[in-house]
């Protein structure tokens, strides 16, 4: 087992915001009707993706009946098949679609993750969820130092998340600290000095509009947008096209 598998056993097994473990698995026990013969994950869910990963990219949280039902991010709902699709389309990811955890899906050089690893009621954590859990995504920028070096954000809050955690982990944030946009392109330069034994490289840091329903459904995020950003970000990273 390797750093980034131990790590992922460990956020597993996280049961440090009462509210979230209470929710997530009231979810997982009285479930959707469309899903009630499978049995829920209903527990904190771990990134997907290589462990030497050049492009990370960070949501928000698992959906209750998405992640939270099969176990990994963005798999098995309708903002994961906005996503996954938008991977593959950019030659990122080995098929279209995200189900279930045994699916075959390969990701090509990047990996996903959240800066809350459980479904909040209503999608909506609090400020105090994400500072509790933001100790697993330093943990998880660290192990992935020696490789990443692009960094997509979808949506505000997960950008609010990544910046306190990227400089935790070691990188040089810009103060003042830049504002989140669809679009936004920043460059983090590498150690601040603080990381013992050589810093990091520096990476890009890429925003992009969070793939919600509400978002796609109203086109204020497109396909078209998506890609975009990703294929942006890939080549930042030194990945795909």
């Amino acid at each position: 087992m390797d750093a980034l598998d131990d790590l992922d056993l460990r956020v597993s097994g996280c049961r440090a915001c009462p509210r979230l473990v209470d929710w997530r698995e009231e979810v997982a026990r009285t479930k959707r009707a469309a899903f009630a013969d499978q049995t829920y994950w209903g527990r904190p869910v771990p990134g997907f993706g290589p462990p030497d990963a050049r492009l990370l990219i960070i949501g928000l949280a698992p959906a209750a009946h998405g992640g939270n039902r099969t176990g990994r991010m963005f798999t098995g709902d309708r903002s994961g098949d906005v996503l996954y699709q938008a991977l593959y389309d950019v030659g990122l990811a080995s098929q279209p679609t995200s189900v279930a955890v045994d699916d075959g899906l390969e990701l090509y050089g990047v990996r996903v993750t959240a800066p809350v690893h459980c479904a909040p009621p209503d999608n909506k954590p609090t400020p105090g969820e994400r500072e509790t859990c933001r100790p697993w995504l330093v943990q998880e920028l660290r192990l992935l130092r020696p490789t990443v070096r692009a960094v997509v954000v979808l949506g505000a809050f997960g950008w609010q998340a990544t910046l306190p955690a990227l400089a935790e982990a070691g990188w040089r944030v810009p103060r003042p600290r830049p504002a989140f946009g669809h679009g936004a392109r920043v460059g983090i330069d590498g150690s601040d000095g603080s990381v013992r034994g050589g810093g990091p490289e520096g990476l890009e840091l890429f925003g992009c509009f969070h793939v919600s329903q509400r978002n796609t459904f109203t086109g204020k995020l497109t396909p078209a947008m998506l890609r975009e950003v990703l294929s942006t970000a890939a080549r930042a990273a030194g990945l795909g096209k």
